[in-house]
């Protein structure tokens, strides 16, 4: 009986020492991240060395090679390329829109527009436009769209403080809108960028079309020239030329850059850490997703400048073809399934550089109970929750094969959309502080789930 009383008098001594022994490691790892971070020089050479990168392109080539390199250099014990085969779309020219006609008067007012990704070009269409709230409106005025060019306002809704579910109340008007709108007989598409940026910037991102309707070319329209669009439609009729030129080359073989720490204990044990390599073609992907492919490096880099030695196998992968297909992030799920491999973890950071504030996660009950333990040791370096928001899209495949938890870095995403997708996107708008602390506290994150699991 006294063994027992002491046993039970002594375990919960053990168990309140740990934090303070995790708290020193970790704090060791935030020290080298700020004074010795290589994260923002290493987002200058992708950005102004390399700039856009689309998957099957020239630079998306070059960047595969920077960055294994990098991956070399920062002390990964070994670095390997997997092939995928991306596809491989082209803008193709410049993207023009011009309001040529209000009320059968002529004018030639231009808008600030871009081609959607995977839209296919037709030249020039003219025609009159049909200005749209929303996918009901569409519907209730769908006698009047055969041969017009449909413009949908769906903006977002400034009421949501997170405006990640803006986004996506928003992002199905880029991806089905334009075959929604041929269904009726739509010749092409027009929507309000996806964005609260004050700023005129248009944004791109992914379509895809519906194969049993019409594939019209499809832009997107900057937020100023939105409002001007949207006001004129409620007074005036008005006719509208755009002229758009993307296509489709063949597929082409693109890689993901994968890295590994060897485990020590459970070396055939994997938890995977990544970013995406790819950007869109107009900017710098600085924040999309520049600074996820850095804070992977970043993350290696550190853990090994401190003398880490993970008990599981660290996974750092640089994925292929984010943008518009996942297919570096459903190469490596499947490539990890066939081999027979066992994942316990995967996190990723897609949601850009600014100033951490949490993870999202995808998991069960009771390792969310775990992972909010960990807040404590978190919250010093700006993490204050863990939400049930799921992980990024890389990893997603990998959770659908595995079923595992996987995680999101969560900055502050108040500036995000200001930037996604956009010409804005560029290395200027990055903080060097704010992008190292994401580093810091993804490096904790791994560190804590490496020790104990979940």
């Amino acid at each position: 009986m006294k063994k027992l009383i002491l046993a039970l008098l002594v375990l919960p001594f053990v168990a309140m020492a740990q934090p303070g022994d995790d708290a020193a490691v970790i704090k060791k790892i935030s020290d080298e991240i700020l004074r010795n971070g290589k994260a923002y020089d290493l987002l200058y050479q992708l950005t102004k060395q390399i700039g856009g990168r689309l998957a099957g392109s020239p630079q998306f080539a070059k960047a595969v090679q920077w960055g294994e390199q990098a991956m070399e250099k920062n002390g990964a014990d070994n670095v390997f390329l997997q092939e995928c085969m991306v596809p491989h779309w082209v803008r193709g020219g410049q993207d023009k829109a011009v309001i040529v006609e209000v009320d059968k008067r002529k004018t030639a007012r231009a808008l600030d527009v871009l081609a959607l990704g995977n839209s296919l070009g037709s030249g020039t269409v003219t025609a009159e436009v049909l200005a749209v709230a929303d996918f009901d409106e569409l519907e209730k005025r769908k006698d009047e769209v055969k041969g017009k060019i449909v413009y949908y306002n769906k903006a977002f809704d400034a009421t949501n403080v997170k405006p990640f579910i803006s986004y996506g109340q928003t992002g199905i008007y880029r991806r089905s809108g334009p075959s929604r709108a041929a269904k009726y007989g739509a010749i092409g598409v027009m929507i309000r960028s996806l964005t609260e940026s004050t700023a005129n910037d248009p944004h791109t991102g992914a379509m895809a079309y519906m194969d049993s309707f019409p594939k019209i070319p499809a832009i997107a329209v900057g937020p100023r020239d939105a409002d001007e669009v949207w006001e004129l439609s409620k007074k005036a009729k008005f006719t509208m030329s755009m002229t758009t030129n993307g296509h489709f080359l063949p597929d082409t073989i693109g890689h993901n850059v994968v890295a590994e720490l060897k485990g020590t204990e459970f070396p055939n044990q994997f938890i995977t850490i990544g970013g995406h390599l790819d950007s869109w073609d107009v900017n710098e992907g600085a924040s999309d997703d520049g600074t996820g492919v850095v804070h992977t490096i970043e993350i290696m880099r550190a853990l090994q400048a401190i003398g880490y030695k993970p008990k599981h196998t660290l996974r750092f992968v640089l994925f292929a073809n984010e943008e518009n297909g996942l297919r570096g992030g459903t190469k490596y799920a499947e490539e990890a399934k066939a081999k027979g491999e066992k994942h316990i973890f995967a996190l990723e950071s897609d949601a850009g550089g600014f100033t951490p504030r949490g993870f999202s996660v995808q998991a069960s009950k009771e390792q969310m109970t775990k992972l909010q333990s960990w807040l404590p040791l978190l919250s010093p370096y700006g993490v204050f929750e863990f939400t049930s928001d799921g992980g990024g899209a890389d990893i997603g495949p990998l959770n659908r094969a595995f079923g595992i938890p996987v995680g999101e870095l969560s900055p502050d995403p108040q500036r995000y959309f200001d930037l996604h997708h956009a010409r804005s996107d560029v290395f200027e708008n990055v903080n060097k502080r704010e992008l190292l602390l994401g580093a810091v506290n993804m490096a904790a994150l791994i560190y804590l789930i490496d020790k104990y699991s979940l």
